[in-house]
């Protein structure tokens, strides 16, 4: 696979675009995903769509945010991500298609955040994190049914960070899709004794998001 990094000087530092880029006869759109605060580009979930989705026409960016970039271990508070998010949207856009905004975890936060701001054209949200576990009191419900844009949530069956039962109903007034992955966990891990396969697993994720992608306006 064909890939290429790019560095992007923001007002939070320097972040880094890793880019899988579609053939340019079939390109439809970007898919931009950030990682959550306690890992990198490096998650199963976002490799696996950076690798099946560019046949399908689909452009991947995994973006490194910069406190990740600059080595630190603490993810950055919440203004200085979406500081961060906001000043390399440039960049995303300079292919000249429509860009979709995802991540997963804190990712998915700043995706949801700053969506309608910067006209993106969806929100990818993977195992986004409704509150810290063991806290369902702390929601951030208001960050994901405030996006303001169509909305995608894939989320793991048994994520301790918010399991799919525990969501507001989708309806007229919280528009979203909300898709299930069985047993997993919050970096979609599956037991060995759950049934599905590492590799399902991941089957699941991709083609949800595929296919939700491909829905989407034009």
């Amino acid at each position: 696979m064909t890939t290429r990094t790019e560095s992007v000087d923001t007002p939070a530092g320097e972040a880094r675009i890793t880019w899988y880029p579609a053939p340019a006869r079939t390109a439809r759109l970007v898919l931009a995903l950030s990682h959550g605060a306690g890992g990198g580009i490096e998650a199963r979930d976002l490799r696996a769509l950076a690798a099946a989705l560019p046949a399908q026409g689909v452009t991947v960016a995994l973006v490194e945010q910069p406190w990740r970039v600059a080595g630190k271990k603490v993810a950055a508070a919440p203004k200085v991500l979406d500081a961060g998010w906001r000043g390399l949207w440039p960049a995303l856009e300079r292919p000249g298609l429509p860009v979709v905004a995802g991540g997963r975890s804190a990712g998915a936060r700043v995706a949801c955040r700053t969506a309608a701001e910067l006209g993106a054209a969806g929100v990818l949200a993977l195992a986004f994190p409704l509150h810290p576990p063991g806290r369902p009191e702390k929601s951030r419900a208001e960050e994901l049914t405030g996006a303001g844009r169509p909305t995608l949530v894939v989320q793991g069956g048994r994520d301790p960070f918010g399991r799919p039962q525990e969501f507001p109903p989708p309806g007229a007034q919280v528009a979203y899709e909300l898709v299930e992955v069985p047993h997993a966990d919050h970096a979609f891990a599956v037991p060995k004794k759950a049934g599905p396969t590492q590799e399902e697993t991941l089957t699941v994720i991709t083609e949800a998001v595929a296919g939700w992608l491909a829905g989407l306006p034009r």
